[in-house]
């Protein structure tokens, strides 16, 4: 059957949509992780390359000309924002805020008992450390340190590992790279059955939870105003 002239295609009947265009690479850009060439972002929004590039130049050059805090620039064959140099320490300020804050001892030491000994109870650190370690745990939760890791199946208590940001922090590819303890505690595993009997009175004396420390208990106060 011979198709007539009033007769089109879908695909001829389909026209481009063409998106306002400042606005459009203002907001495409915004979202960038890779510059963008022209031509892709012409191919986006429905414009000619030509258009684009001058829209781009333009654009890069207002900014300028207004003192932003950000550039538009082309590097490596496309275009993306970038912060500006001068304002690099603000920058700096704000992304490593908290971050480089140093950990007490306590906090260290929960740490290191949980990268060596996970996934483990609140009660058995608790043990291991001689201590109770409620807001220790809830800083190194809050840090991104550690994370849980379900239950317990015996005890349903609540199991914690160490986190991929601690390996990032650590410099650590995998916890397999973590020093060996055996040179510094050959006697480390013969302390299990003690440990074991000392989690399970401390698990029988907190409250369920993370966070309200037992009357009298003056270490973890005193952790919790260190953290």
């Amino acid at each position: 059957m011979t198709q007539t002239n009033d007769e089109q295609s879908p695909a001829e009947d389909e026209q481009p949509v063409v998106f306002e265009l400042r606005p459009s690479l203002e907001a495409i850009l915004m979202i960038a992780d890779e510059p963008l060439p022209a031509v892709t972002l012409a191919s986006a929004i429905g414009h000619p390359t030509d258009a684009v590039t001058e829209a781009l130049v333009d654009l890069a050059d207002e900014y300028t000309a207004q003192g932003r805090g950000f550039e538009l620039r082309e590097v490596a064959g496309g275009w993306r924002f970038y912060t500006r140099d001068e304002h690099a320490d603000a920058v700096a300020a704000f992304v490593l805020d908290g971050q480089q804050a140093r950990l007490s001892q306590a906090a260290l030491e929960t740490l290191s008992v949980v990268a060596y000994r996970q996934p483990i109870s609140r009660s058995r650190i608790s043990a291991i450390r001689g201590v109770n370690v409620d807001g220790v745990v809830r800083t190194l939760l809050t840090r991104g340190l550690i994370e849980d890791r379900g239950s317990d199946a015996t005890s349903g208590a609540t199991l914690y590992g160490t986190t991929s940001y601690f390996l990032e922090r650590m410099g650590l590819g995998s916890l397999e790279e973590l020093p060996p303890l055996a040179p510094l505690l050959p006697e480390l595993d013969d302390f299990d059955g003690e440990l074991e009997r000392v989690a399970g009175e401390v698990a029988e004396d907190e409250e369920p939870g993370i966070g309200t420390p037992e009357p009298g208990e003056t270490e973890t106060t005193q952790e919790s105003v260190d953290e």
